[in-house]
């Protein structure tokens, strides 16, 4: 059973851009897929070496599947007035794994509070727009053990659950790396559990 069960997630598939100007200043918005906190320490150091020139590069991101782990960053602007929203946007589109950067470029007109959290939120809206959205299943690992004779049935098991074969090797028995959805992995082993008390030479590790 997953952690509350969770069984899949929304990110958005590739890198996506968005542009907001108001009085002057110009907002571009810059969303990213990513997985760690490596990729987006990269991310942040690529925009700034970029856009070096620029005002402010405030952003905000969410990890995992739980959305547990996040962070907002105003970067030198009223507190709350950049990140805040920016990180509003994700969580309204139910996002995870996902990076928003917003890049400012001041135009001489200060914006106000509301103004630059209006801002902030708006370039982020369409950055997030012209991403494409995609669910990621969450799976479980097994390594599966079994004699050559069972190979057709292990197939089948491959086909009726959707298997992503990771890898294998041939010795004295047969044995496959599969992930499975998490979704399917109690059936799965029970499954497997079925297959064995029949007679099955199969055997299998979590």
């Amino acid at each position: 059973m997953a952690v509350a069960d969770i069984y899949s997630f929304l990110t958005i598939e590739s890198a996506s851009e968005g542009l907001f100007k108001e009085k002057g200043s110009k907002f571009l918005a810059f969303a990213f897929p990513v997985k760690n906190e490596s990729e987006i320490k990269l991310r942040l150091e690529e925009l700034r070496k970029k856009y070096f020139d620029a005002t402010h590069h405030c952003y905000a991101w969410i990890l995992g599947a739980d959305k547990k782990h996040f962070r907002a960053a105003d970067d030198g602007e009223p507190g709350h007035s950049a990140g805040t929203p920016i990180l509003g946007q994700i969580k309204s589109k139910n996002l995870t794994n996902t990076l928003v950067v917003v890049v400012r470029y001041y135009g001489g007109t200060k914006l106000g509070v509301g103004g630059l959290t209006q801002a902030y939120k708006s370039a982020a809206e369409f950055a997030l727009a012209n991403a494409k959205v995609i669910e990621i299943e969450l799976e479980a690992s097994f390594t599966l053990n079994y004699d050559y004779i069972a190979s057709p049935e292990v197939m089948r098991l491959v086909k009726e659950f959707d298997l992503s074969i990771v890898n294998q090797t041939y010795g004295d028995r047969a044995m496959m790396q599969v992930n499975v959805k998490l979704r399917l992995k109690d059936k799965f082993e029970e499954k497997l559990q079925l297959m064995k008390a029949m007679g099955t030479k199969v055997s299998y590790e979590l």
